[in-house]
């Protein structure tokens, strides 16, 4: 029998019209959105942050919540009046046109989301090491992380209905736990740790901001859900906001807790696993186990969220003629060639850099690909019936983000500056070659 086209799951996503069997509810689309972003913000690379923000680590987080809550606007926006199941792949299309500028855009935003998955799983390797020694090797690391991605893919492979399901259950534990820990941390707080005198410089704290980032990218998944939703125009705003909002408190609570308990030095000494170490001073060694749990959950959800969402992209920008149309045909259950891809890719990833500096890149791609969404937002206004300031506000603070960022990233991670460089002009490149030497346009239908 012939391989279709369009695998059940996904084409009836991009149809807009998903029927019930793979419908998403609302409390399933506000997972996907935590699942995506609670993960790297908090368990990732709490050490990072704070190697640049110090004890002002909060305050980074904060303004990292007000950039990512102004494209949130733009991408409520826009899902509203596109919905599909390729989210901001559709969106670029839509704004841009058929031309190399959208599908280099698309291109390099799957490479994005592939980064971001290398740092997810790279931290839920760090965190089930600690189960085993406190001095684990690369071989183990590696194998950790390597499993994880090979078994979240298993899961992405039967269906949105199984990913929503599982992503819904792995958040309310996560979120509970992580409440847990604030709730108790709280108690415990050594005001001397967050006094406003030992905050670094300004520019520091914006470093910061910039390195995080990428804790609050995974919102835009919750876009590549809408062709699975009853009624987009409604659910997907509201599930935006619910999200986005919901982790900007969860991460100040969080953030408040670790630096109130434990020093700059001391987060930055156990960098890979620091959120689990916070809970050592008032939860003891059970405090740390509870919190490595949460962390192997909350990192697994950002894996299964993510895997969906730029499966979803790789489909879409396949099948709309950016990338081969092999890689849209489903090879196994619900996965597709884009989804196989992506995982490999993955692992790729990880094995060359470490995790600094795959959060750096992963940051500074997706602060590039939201200034592209925003900058496309501003062509189609009279469609979305968006607010043209906000927009313009949201495509700014994005643009400066970045470029803070990137000062950052050639101090300390020079290499992943040059391969984000290096990635950006392949994706381009490729694009063009693509569409030159096979004649495929891009299809701008949902």
């Amino acid at each position: 029998m012939a391989t279709p086209l369009f695998p059940r799951s996904l084409s009836s996503r991009s149809s807009g019209a998903a029927n019930n069997a793979e419908q998403i509810s609302f409390l399933a689309a506000v997972s996907l959105g935590i699942g995506g972003m609670v993960g790297a913000g908090i368990f990732s690379i709490l050490g990072v942050v704070a190697q640049a923000a110090g004890n002002a680590m909060w305050l980074a987080f904060a303004i990292g919540g007000v950039v990512a809550l102004l494209s949130t606007y733009s991408y409520a926006k826009l899902g509203a009046a596109f919905p599909s199941a390729g989210g901001a792949v559709h969106f670029l299309v839509k704004s841009f046109g058929d031309g190399v500028v959208a599908g280099g855009l698309n291109l390099f935003m799957w490479a994005g989301y592939i980064i971001s998955l290398a740092l997810y799983a790279t931290a839920f390797g760090s965190y089930a090491a600690t189960f085993i020694t406190d001095h684990p090797s690369a071989l183990l690391l590696e194998t950790f992380a390597v499993g994880s991605v090979v078994a979240l893919t298993i899961v992405n492979a039967f269906g949105a209905k199984t990913m929503g399901r599982g992503e819904t259950v792995i958040v309310a534990v996560k979120v509970a736990i992580l409440l847990l820990f604030a709730g108790t941390g709280l108690w415990f707080v050594k005001a001397d740790n967050l006094s406003p005198a030992q905050w670094p410089e300004a520019q520091a704290i914006l470093f910061g901001a910039g390195v995080l980032f990428i804790g609050y990218e995974g919102f835009g998944l919750v876009t590549n859900a809408a062709g699975n939703m009853r009624d987009p125009r409604t659910t997907l705003p509201r599930a935006l906001y619910t999200a986005v909002l919901l982790v900007i408190v969860l991460y100040l609570v969080v953030a408040v807790t670790v630096t109130g308990n434990l020093t700059s030095a001391e987060i930055e000494r156990a960098r890979d696993y620091a959120l689990a170490e916070a809970a050592k001073p008032f939860l003891g060694e059970a405090g740390f186990r509870l919190i490595a749990i949460a962390a192997l959950f909350s990192t697994a959800s950002a894996i299964n969220a993510t895997l969906f969402g730029s499966a979803n992209v790789c489909y879409m920008i396949a099948r709309d003629g950016e990338l081969p149309s092999g890689l849209a045909r489903t090879m196994w259950k619900d996965a597709t060639g884009g989804l196989l891809l992506t995982a490999g890719l993955v692992v790729l990833v990880m094995l060359c850099f470490d995790l600094s500096g795959i959060a750096m890149m992963g940051s500074a791609a997706f602060l590039l690909v939201y200034a592209a969404v925003n900058g496309g937002h501003l062509r189609v206004l009279k469609q979305t019936g968006a607010n043209a300031a906000l927009v313009w506000l949201s495509l700014i603070t994005c643009i400066v983000m970045f470029a803070i960022l990137s000062v950052y990233t050639y101090q300390q991670q020079p290499a992943a500056l040059v391969a984000l460089v290096v990635i950006a002009a392949a994706s381009f490149g490729a694009e063009w070659s693509y569409r030159r030497f096979t004649g495929r346009r891009i299809s701008t239908a949902p």
